[in-house]
């Protein structure tokens, strides 16, 4: 433990000071969690745009935390749920997806949409934080995650890039910078999971490298997807409502398309309305087993429909 705090975090903290300086941006897609934090503490002049589904997100008492203690300009965007419903077919007609991580594409749509009003060109992001330092609960039971992140360091892509072109606002991702990627995944992942207070965490040298700059409600909080930290979820109760289980069950015996529920379902309704095929696979690629569409050799997850490949099987 002392290695790790007074060796490897310290060049942990100076890499991502320069990946942050690198990749300089007037804005930051702010929720308030671990990484966009940090992001804000090494370059506190940023404009924050945090976004939250009228009353049911939970980012913003942590946003507002962080904005005090560092006093950012800090910004909040509500959206009502009529306004996040009609966005849903811009979204699908920009990403050309019906894949139903879409909550979490629509709190980046509207992040992006407001730094454009703001007059914004460049947006910082905290992506690729989760994947390099094992931030997700379910790395855990991943029997090589070290082959894993490797490989998914190879492979992940963002939409908020394409959302990012949309409005001609460039994407800044300090944590993909290649010579701090780089970095990251040379590190033991016993400093990546490790016990701390009582519990197992993810990301646990990044908390470390910062845990005197940011306080501990912010340093040791639990990872919340951006759906959730927004309230985005609320939208997959309402949408599933739309469909009826008569409908559903034809679209399963109709369709050979792989539907994981309802929600699924009718994006995919207007994802037909909007793009009007699925794209098939190219010479050099391999058939989706979800859709049917195209996808790289080495991919794992389908960019149209979001289905998602094992890599290895988990632990007994």
């Amino acid at each position: 433990m002392k290695v790790a705090r007074g060796t490897i975090a310290n060049e942990l903290r100076e890499r991502l000071k320069e990946a942050v300086q690198k990749n300089g941006a007037e804005g930051l897609l702010f929720s308030g969690g671990l990484d966009t934090s940090i992001l804000a503490i090494l370059n506190p002049k940023l404009k924050a745009i945090t976004v939250s589904l009228e009353s049911f997100g939970r980012d913003i008492p942590y946003a507002e935390l962080v904005a005090r203690n560092l006093k950012l300009n800090h910004y909040q965007r509500k959206v009502s749920i009529d306004e996040a419903i009609d966005s849903i077919p811009d979204v699908i007609r920009i990403l050309k997806s019906f894949d139903p991580a879409l909550p979490n594409d629509l709190v980046i749509y509207f992040g992006l949409k407001q730094a454009k009003e703001m007059g914004i060109a460049e947006v910082m992001t905290g992506e690729g934080s989760d994947e390099l330092f094992a931030g997700y609960d379910f790395m855990r039971n991943i029997q090589d995650l070290n082959e894993y992140l490797r490989r998914i360091a190879k492979t992940m892509s963002f939409s908020s890039n394409r959302l990012g072109d949309f409005f001609a606002i460039k994407i800044k991702q300090p944590f993909l910078d290649k010579e701090f990627l780089d970095f990251s995944l040379r590190l033991p992942l016993k400093l990546k999971i490790k016990e701390e207070k009582g519990n197992l965490w993810g990301k646990w040298i990044l908390r470390q490298a910062f845990e005197k700059m940011l306080p501990a409600k912010i340093i040791w909080q639990n990872k919340r997807p951006l759906e959730k930290g927004s309230g985005m979820t609320k939208i997959r109760e309402i949408i599933s409502e739309k469909i009826s289980d008569e409908e559903f069950e034809e679209a399963k015996r109709s369709s050979s398309i792989k539907f994981i529920n309802k929600e699924h379902f009718y994006y995919y309704k207007i994802y037909m309305k909007e793009i009007g095929r699925i794209p098939k696979p190219k010479m050099e690629q391999k058939a989706c087993p979800g859709c049917g569409a195209g996808m790289d050799i080495g991919a794992f997850h389908c960019k149209v429909c979001g289905n998602v490949e094992p890599l290895t099987p988990p632990r007994c």
